[in-house]
């Protein structure tokens, strides 16, 4: 298990394949992990009263929702035998299409990724003081209301 102190999850702008591959690559030195699952969040171009969103533009009160994030790691990790977990989080303007929430967990056995998995994305959206402005095309926005 890795280390309980408060860590830095925020990547300005968005989060890149190579940056999400690479994550995965370090893993395999790790040889009593036998399964990995990932969550990928992506800005999806929804279209709301006439205008599509193009970007949405991500803010937080950092130390706070670093906390936040902790606490959650930190409920995972004692409801599930999990090897290891990472959680990252766009900060600033992430453009539709492009990924905004990675979160990647480890276990020596399949069934305990995938229920971990879901209950972390779940306590994210939840819990987790983040904030998306919804971008449109003309520059005009909406605040995002988590489903």
């Amino acid at each position: 298990m890795e280390a309980n102190k408060v860590k830095n999850v925020f990547i300005k702008g968005a989060i890149t394949p190579e940056f999400i591959a690479n994550s995965i690559a370090k893993h395999q030195s790790k040889t009593g992990i036998g399964a990995h699952d990932i969550f990928l969040g992506q800005v999806r171009a929804d279209v709301i009263e006439g205008k599509e969103v193009k970007a949405i533009d991500y803010s937080a009160y950092e130390s706070m929702a670093n906390q936040k994030f902790h606490e959650i790691r930190e409920a995972t990790f004692a409801k599930y035998e999990l090897s290891c977990m990472h959680i990252y989080h766009s900060i600033g303007r992430v453009e539709t299409g492009e990924i905004c929430l990675f979160v990647f967990v480890s276990a020596p056995h399949r069934k305990i990724v995938f229920d971990a998995l879901h209950f972390v994305v779940e306590e994210i959206k939840a819990e987790v003081p983040v904030f998306g402005k919804e971008v449109f095309d003309d520059e005009s926005y909406q605040w995002k209301v988590n489903t």
